[in-house]
């Protein structure tokens, strides 16, 4: 059994979800909203230290049709540094429409819950036999 845990990234907010290669569920864990990068990654440490992942889960945005936007980019600089800076496998997983099943309120973040569907996204595609 592998944990997992995945991220939707953003520039003011990263959402955290939870999930484990047995139980093949995924549970929205938290959201960092830290204000400088150091401090993002003083966060990721910290839940890497205290949940031990085997891997870590990025979605990756790009428009309808496939074509990559600068969020592409930045998404997949995230998932590098991830993988660099805590020698955890990494994997993207294509998330352009895993918001469109989210129904946000005003005020309400919703990025945990949007990490929980792109892991979710990411056991469906990796089903073990």
């Amino acid at each position: 059994m592998e944990t997992v845990l995945a991220f939707d990234f953003g520039l003011k907010r990263i959402g955290v979800a939870v999930g484990n290669t047995l139980l093949r569920q995924a549970q929205p864990l938290t959201v960092i909203t830290s204000l400088t990068n150091e401090a993002k990654f003083a966060d990721i440490a910290a839940l890497i230290n205290e949940w031990q992942p085997g891997r870590c889960v990025v979605g990756l945005p790009s428009h309808p049709d496939g074509a990559e936007h600068e969020m592409t980019v930045r998404c997949r600089r995230f998932a590098n540094q991830l993988n660099g800076r805590f020698g955890v496998a990494t994997s993207l997983v294509d998330e352009r429409y895993s918001s469109a099943v989210l129904t946000q309120r005003r005020g309400e973040m919703i990025d945990a819950e949007a990490a929980a569907i792109i892991l979710q996204q990411y056991f469906n595609e990796h089903a073990e036999s």
